[in-house]
């Protein structure tokens, strides 16, 4: 019981770090895209309020919340791999 919870404790931090990383680059990765489109198109006015507009419409895409399959994933792997091991 203690090795299931010592399991599921390092888990979740290691699967928090592995979020945090790939959270903090797909967002970066997305300010370079509207850096890159404001640049682009030449529009005038303020161009970090502009990336900052584009920022805020990221956060409520579909995208941001299909990163959460970080934690979903292979908590589903984990158990398949349990029940197939144990009861087939």
């Amino acid at each position: 019981m203690f090795a299931l919870a010592r399991l599921a404790i390092v888990g979740f931090i290691i699967l928090t770090i592995i979020y945090v990383c790939v959270s903090l680059y797909s967002r970066g990765v997305r300010r370079d895209k509207l850096e890159a489109e404001w640049a682009e198109n030449d529009m005038v006015g303020d161009g970090e309020a502009w990336v900052e507009e584009g920022l805020k419409d990221y956060d409520d895409s579909l995208r941001r919340k299909l990163i959460l399959g970080v934690y979903i994933l292979p908590v589903l792997a984990v158990s398949a791999i349990i029940y197939v091991v144990n009861f087939m």
